[in-house]
């Protein structure tokens, strides 16, 4: 199969598809972060990295290769319910026509575009343009992190089976959770957190030392290692070492929860 994915990030749409069990010819790559990139050619030296998805031209850029599945997930930032909600106003926002116009040109077999959620005026403007109405789902059906995203996709899928994994699952060590679920991990999350905006603001998951939180003391806490973060967005441990731990968890707060779209991919059939 040959895949494009748009801003790739550190190629989680590589992993999925991995997991999904799909064999993959030519995985064309658009991402400028350099971070990212680095870690998705530590892991997949074959990955074909084409640059700014701005410059990306069908057929030229493919030099005659067919796609069969189009991957993205355009910036965020403009249609997120936690930041400015500027919608197709901010220039971040506005790269998603750039995935409307690479996929009316490559016209591929199979795509899927996956958002936050956002205001039902721009959900409905991606779904006019894209044919199809989303699915929501909640990572935490398949990981140990209450994640809503929203997919939009031509793969039939059915809504994945609840695993129960919890949090206190994925932690390297003996400290303990106050919750199943973590907050959602964003690209901040290397900024660390504290106890004011984790329990009056639900960002920024903490975890406790046991001996301190059972005795009532004042509880010493910490934020998530990077590690668990990978755990956190189903993504193999490990994968993102290969650069500095702020720059793992920006492109992990950045990324897809891999277990859900290797649920999805499971439904393309070849």
């Amino acid at each position: 199969m040959n895949v494009l994915s748009l801003f790739d990030g550190m190629s989680c749409g590589r992993i999925a598809l991995d997991k999904a069990g799909i064999p993959v010819t030519n995985y064309f790559a658009s991402e400028i972060d350099k971070y990212a990139i680095q870690v998705a050619k530590a892991n997949y030296p074959d990955t074909i990295h084409i640059g700014d998805v701005q410059q990306v031209m069908w057929p030229e850029t493919f030099e005659g290769i067919k796609i069969d599945l189009l991957l993205g997930g355009s910036p965020c930032q403009g249609f997120s319910m936690a930041g400015k909600r500027l919608n197709f106003d901010d220039p971040r926002s506005k790269l998603f026509f750039e995935y409307v116009r690479i996929l009316k040109e490559c016209k591929p077999k199979y795509f899927l575009l996956e958002n936050v959620r956002m205001k039902q005026e721009s959900q409905d403007i991606i779904s006019e343009y894209l044919g199809v109405q989303p699915v929501a789902i909640n990572s935490s059906l398949l990981s140990a992190q209450n994640r809503y995203r929203l997919y939009w996709t031509n793969i039939p899928f059915d809504t994945p089976q609840d695993l129960g994994i919890k949090l206190q699952d994925i932690l390297e060590d003996d400290f303990i959770t106050d919750r199943d679920k973590a907050h959602c991990i964003d690209a901040n999350y290397f900024k660390g957190g504290n106890l004011k905006s984790y329990f009056e603001k639900h960002r920024r998951q903490l975890v406790f030392s046991e001996d301190a939180y059972t005795k009532e003391m004042r509880p010493l806490w910490r934020k998530l290692t990077p590690l668990e973060c990978e755990r956190l967005q189903t993504v193999p441990d490990g994968y993102t070492n290969h650069v500095s731990n702020s720059q793992r968890y920006k492109m992990l707060g950045n990324g897809w929860t891999v277990d859900v779209v290797a649920h999805i991919l499971k439904g393309v059939s070849g």
